[in-house]
């Protein structure tokens, strides 16, 4: 393809394109789980996916556009065909971000550039998977849960549990303080409402764990999407007052073997310079698998 880019088109996916752009994503999983998670959940009146057909048929990559987050899959594509369908994109909605594996947006970033987007912000992750255990457990089973944490020289009693909605007013203060530190680029604005919407249906979806002391919720660590055969764990908050105890550590332990235990492998991806989680992911089994990058706009 790279000799003879004019063989190649973007073209919108139409529902007789879905099985096989589902079949595709799915054999690349491993690699593209984020976009194969977007892809299951997209919302078809807001969101699209554009293929790069040969004219003489077959999908080489795609695109995947979900809420303002431009995914790309080029599985080894390093020249990109016109991409004046951008021009579409843009007239509707601002790009919020490009993300993936680097080496990807990278290339994506460049082809937008004709378009006058650049990225206000980049941040690298080392994109890290465990797999699963054989036979499948219970789905969503919920979790409950009591340790000891030592905290200032003393002990207390620490309960990890999977919150209900009538936890979202503890909750939510938490997934607010996580966006404004790890999600959030310098000086864009912050919506409380969703961030709370958000945090709502991660709940209401059951796959959640929080961390409680002396009754205050102080921890949280979440699946973010549900991929083909895999989850994408993130959201891991401790709030400062309650770090260095332990407590990140404790959830994460609990709530990844939980998850191993339904029988899909775990994705998720950490910030390189998160020194600390990325020695917690590797000792709990975590491999890295690749470079990943979200460029935000």
């Amino acid at each position: 393809m790279n000799s003879d880019a004019k063989e190649y088109f973007w073209r919108r996916m139409k529902k007789k394109d879905i099985a096989l752009t589902e079949k595709l994503l799915s054999g690349i999983e491993y690699e593209y789980v984020s976009a194969c998670g977007r892809f299951l959940n997209r919302d078809e009146s807001k969101d699209s996916v554009w293929l790069l057909t040969k004219k003489s048929g077959g999908v080489s990559s795609l695109i995947v556009n979900s809420r303002s987050t431009v995914i790309p899959v080029l599985r080894g594509v390093k020249i990109l065909p016109d991409l004046r369908f951008f021009k579409g994109f843009l007239r509707s909605k601002k790009i919020h971000s490009i993300q993936g594996i680097k080496n990807e947006v990278l290339i994506l970033e460049e082809a937008v550039k004709k378009f006058g987007l650049y990225p206000e912000d980049t941040y690298d992750y080392d994109l890290m998977s465990l797999e699963g255990k054989q036979k499948a457990g219970n789905a969503e089973q919920r979790i409950e849960k009591k340790e000891k944490i030592n905290i200032g020289g003393r002990l207390f009693d620490i309960i990890l549990r999977t919150p209900g909605l009538s936890d979202l007013d503890a909750v939510a203060p938490l997934r607010a303080a996580y966006e404004k530190e790890e999600v959030i680029p310098k000086g864009s604005d912050f919506y409380p409402a969703a961030s709370r919407v958000n945090i709502a249906k991660i709940i209401a979806g059951g796959r959640i764990l929080v961390s409680e002391i002396e009754g205050r919720i102080v921890g949280k660590i979440n699946v973010s999407s549900v991929s083909f055969t895999r989850f994408m764990v993130g959201g891991v908050y401790v709030h400062p007052d309650f770090r260095g105890c332990g407590i990140a550590s404790l959830m994460a332990s609990v709530f990844i073997n939980a998850l191993l235990s339904e029988g899909k492998g775990i994705s998720l991806f950490v910030k390189k310079t998160n020194t600390a989680a990325r020695r917690l992911y590797l000792r709990l089994g975590f491999k890295i698998q690749n470079d990943y990058r979200i460029s935000y706009y």
